[in-house]
């Protein structure tokens, strides 16, 4: 099978265009032919992507890409919930090789069956975002009608989701955005607001229930002001999993696969109560211009690679 991959510990800057054996599916996964996948930057600075569970460097080459979607082409012995042929998206292993590849393996309860409303170009961004702005919101903060929430980066690629879940949860959504991105993100249902380069967030955001950080750094730090006693605050910037302070690490979230809320999210995307934004498309052999223009930020949403047609 055609794939983009690494020959040793690097960035996408180093992903090879070459030809590499086709997986094949074990007790409870299923083998996927890819359509499409979504681009995250950052995950060429996570412990999964070079590393085995216990540590041990991963053998090369290394796929990255772990979103996707496509169509299944084979199930491993004991799933019953996909067929050949069905339209999925979802997740695979962190610690396995991933999407951008003609075919790949991922376990049958991380994916879920496409949305009939979208492309698979559009389907491919949704499962990390989507899935880290619930277990955010929903999981972690338990969002309720009325409560204040405050969505840094709201015009991101998981900011966009956790915007419109605020909303469709009864909140009062008080987003921050640049300045060109401010109507955008009133279209998600924001209430507030604030242009992060021209203001500070704090003289709005007060006596907040909820926090949600992409951002990390200082303005995590004057966040914690504006959060009430007994509020909730989650980061999923990825230097804070270190931090000195316990607060920040007790706040940072890793996304988990889950097929069953991925159902749940199709189901708000079919209805229309989500919406998908693709910040851009490009063609698989295109990876490390797509990852380099994802790197650079500033996008409505997040860039997707195509995989096949």
């Amino acid at each position: 099978m055609n794939a983009m991959y690494l020959e040793r510990k690097a960035g996408p800057e180093a992903l090879i265009w070459g030809e590499l054996p086709q997986p094949r599916p074990q007790a409870g996964e299923v083998l996927v032919r890819v359509r499409a996948t979504g681009v995250t930057p950052t995950e060429f600075q996570w412990f999964p992507t070079f590393n085995t569970r216990n540590g041990e460097p991963r053998p090369f080459p290394i796929v990255p890409g772990h979103e996707l979607s496509g169509v299944v082409a084979a199930v491993g012995p004991g799933v019953d919930d996909f067929k050949v042929g069905d339209a999925i998206y979802g997740l695979n292993d962190w610690f396995t090789n991933g999407a951008l590849a003609e075919y790949v393996v991922a376990p049958a309860t991380a994916l879920a069956p496409m949305p009939g409303s979208l492309t698979p170009i559009e389907a491919a961004v949704v499962p990390i975002s989507a899935l880290t702005a619930w277990q955010a919101l929903i999981g972690r903060g338990d969002v309720q009608p009325g409560q204040r929430v405050l969505i840094h980066g709201a015009a991101g690629g998981v900011g966009v989701f956790a915007a419109q879940l605020a909303r469709w949860r009864g909140a009062h959504v008080i987003a921050t955005a640049s300045a060109g991105n401010l109507d955008f993100v009133r279209s998600l249902g924001a209430d507030e607001v604030v242009d992060y380069c021209a203001d500070r967030f704090e003289n709005v955001a007060r006596d907040v229930d909820f926090v949600f950080d992409s951002i990390g750094g200082e303005t995590l730090e004057r966040s914690w002001a504006g959060l009430r006693p007994g509020g909730t605050l989650v980061t999923i910037a990825t230097r804070s999993a270190g931090a000195a302070d316990p607060r920040v690490r007790d706040a940072f979230m890793l996304v988990e696969a889950n097929g069953a809320q991925l159902r749940q999210v199709s189901h708000l995307l079919d209805t229309g109560e989500l919406r998908v934004f693709v910040a851009g498309e490009y063609p698989l052999a295109a990876a490390p211009s797509a990852y380099e223009r994802a790197r650079q930020g500033r996008l409505r949403g997040k860039i997707a690679l195509r995989v096949a047609a």
